[in-house]
């Protein structure tokens, strides 16, 4: 014979796990599953109400689109999405950094075409040229930001929502929560619970009386600094197509003694963003007034640099007065809500260049670009105008220039610096004549020197004509065709980055907030507390209190504990009856009531 279950007691385990279950319920701002994502079929999926007819999407109801459309916004909008998208924008950020990019320099994406015929029309299709502005990249971004938002919003109603109501009641069993404590006091139960609400109180949980029993909770930081995270991040995306689309950026190279104003066709190279005016560049300029470098002078870093300085006189706008001021590497000239920053630096040898008149064409510092640590130098000096050869025809000259600060020596390897102070300067030219190219209307490097349209000057034994020359030295063009002199004189430049980003700020508070906000998801525990005191039988008060939080932690016991403790203090336990030890006493005669 089989024994059946009571129904009154599986109804009260029902009971009781639905109370328990809702005691739980609602300690994060995490939406409630939806039944598409519980397994049921999606409305209009073959699996689901009903399969398209021959019409297609044509034949589908309203009923099923709406269904078609809500379940793709909870996919859009749910945490795993969000990740993954996240995912993808780093991972489409990295083609951005391998790859040169047209906005940034041009000349390197010609020269990633020319070195890469093959793959350059495939990179041309994804747009890997331009990343940043790209469809796919774009799309990511706007997804990212779409899915952040529909994720954000109901979690905020939703916490909301909880900030405004009530703690839960208190279950039926208290026993069967994680953490549990209980004892008898002579107190009475009103009192009891009356110093359990000012307790809890004090110690910051939001506390309410309900029925026998006082329910308490606290931690809504955790589920406040989740929602601060998320929302950081749309700042932070917010940040970031501020600054792309409303940033500038340039580049100059200024030598010693020159200037600098802020307009467009000062810089050597200008890369606003999508929706930046340049009518709205700030008017400031400044000066370089001098420029000068530091380096450790033996040892093992023998070289390396220490310290960068340049020393610039400023003015904010043409009416305000000049200011002096010394820009270092991280530590920029602010103007106007840009920023000037000093990025590089090298030197620029004095030349001469004389014709067959012995009339100066070309006097003045030619900037060299480094190759190395040390400043070895290579660049060109183009003397476009104001030449004539011993016919008196103009003519265009160029030379090939590469120049050492310290020249390690005659017959010593070859013609590298072996420091980068100017301690034994060298330049070393090669010299040709003919046309520069600059009349064609291609854009060039002033850097480089196209010899494509130029003769070679030949020297003595028909070579190329080229010569290492010291301070004051002078090389002689062939026939009397004139003369290049390297004077006693090496200026240093310094190059300088223009930025401005409008949305730097943004970016640094929305990355302050994260990480408040991920601290306090991660460091802040949501639970709860249930305080119950009721009259036993025996007319004592049995006082029960038990905690519940949203993850396993060894704090709430320490924490419920403490409380316990503390209300015991205000409720102490009440002694046991003494019945049965007074009759066992009195049972058990004595020696003298024997005799």
């Amino acid at each position: 014979m089989t024994n059946s279950p009571d129904p009154a007691k599986a109804d009260t385990a029902l009971a009781d796990d639905r109370e328990l279950s809702e005691a739980g319920s609602q300690l994060s701002t995490t939406p409630l599953e939806a039944p598409e994502e519980s397994g049921q079929a999606v409305p209009g999926s073959f699996g689901g109400l009903r399969k398209p007819g021959l019409g297609g999407a044509l034949a589908w109801t309203w009923r099923e689109c709406a269904g078609w459309a809500r379940w793709f916004w909870r996919q859009l909008t749910s945490m795993r999405v969000a990740l993954i998208l996240l995912f993808l924008l780093s991972f489409g950020a990295i083609p951005g950094s391998l790859i040169p990019q047209t906005g940034i320099d041009e000349l390197k994406v010609q020269e990633f075409r020319d070195a890469h015929e093959t793959l350059s029309p495939v990179y041309d299709k994804l747009g890997l040229f331009n990343v940043y502005s790209s469809v796919w990249f774009s799309a990511i971004y706007i997804l990212l930001f779409v899915s952040l938002i529909g994720c954000i919003v109901p979690r905020t109603w939703q916490f909301v929502g909880q900030l405004r109501g009530r703690p839960p009641r208190a279950p039926r069993r208290l026993d069967r929560l994680p953490a549990y404590a209980t004892w008898r006091t002579g107190a009475d139960p009103e009192e009891v619970r009356e110093a359990a609400l000012g307790l809890l109180r004090k110690r910051r949980f939001r506390a309410d009386r309900a029925g026998d029993a006082v329910s308490a909770e606290k931690g809504f930081l955790r589920e406040a600094g989740n929602l601060i995270f998320h929302v950081s991040l749309i700042i932070i995306l917010v940040a970031f197509g501020v600054g792309q689309l409303y940033k500038y950026e340039g580049g100059k190279l200024i030598v010693q003694g020159d200037g600098f104003s802020n307009t467009l066709t000062q810089f050597d190279d200008f890369k606003p963003g999508s929706l930046f005016d340049t009518e709205d560049l700030p008017p400031f300029s400044f000066t370089l007034d001098k420029f000068s470098g530091t380096y450790e002078q033996s040892g093992p870093q023998r070289g390396t640099p220490r310290t960068f300085e340049a020393d610039v006189t400023y003015t904010g706008s043409p009416d305000a007065e000049p200011k002096k001021q010394t820009i270092e590497v991280n530590r920029p000239l602010q103007l106007d809500g840009s920023k000037v920053y000093l990025i590089s630096h090298g030197y620029a040898p004095v030349v001469t260049v004389r014709d067959a008149r012995g009339e100066v064409a070309f006097s003045g510092p030619v900037p060299l670009l480094p190759r190395d640590a040390n400043l070895t130098s290579t660049g060109a000096i183009k003397v476009l105008d104001g030449y004539r050869d011993t016919d008196g025809k103009k003519t265009q000259l160029g030379f090939q220039a590469f120049f050492v600060p310290t020249f390690a020596g005659e017959g010593k390897g070859d013609m590298f610096s072996q420091f980068p102070a100017l301690n034994f300067p060298v330049l070393a030219l090669s010299a040709y004549h003919g046309s520069l190219g600059v009349d064609s209307g291609l854009p060039q490097n002033v850097y480089q020197l196209d010899t494509s349209k130029m003769t070679e000057f030949k020297d003595a034994n028909g070579e190329l004509l080229k010569k290492r020359m010291l301070p004051g030295e002078t090389m002689e063009l062939p026939d009397g065709m004139g003369s290049i002199t390297f004077e006693k004189k090496v200026e240093e430049w310094a190059s300088f980055q223009v930025s401005h980003q409008p949305g730097s700020g943004l970016a640094l508070t929305g990355a302050v907030a994260a990480i408040a906000g991920l601290a306090g998801s991660l460091f802040i525990q949501r639970r709860r507390v249930w305080v119950r005191a009721v009259r036993g039988e025996d007319g004592v008060t049995v006082v029960e209190m038990a905690g519940l939080g949203r993850s396993e932690s060894a704090k709430l016991p320490e924490e419920l504990a403490a409380l316990a403790g503390d209300l015991h203090d205000r409720a102490p336990s009440a002694a046991e009856p003494a019945a049965e030890s007074a009759a066992e006493f009195e049972a058990v005669p004595s020696e003298g009531a024997e005799q």
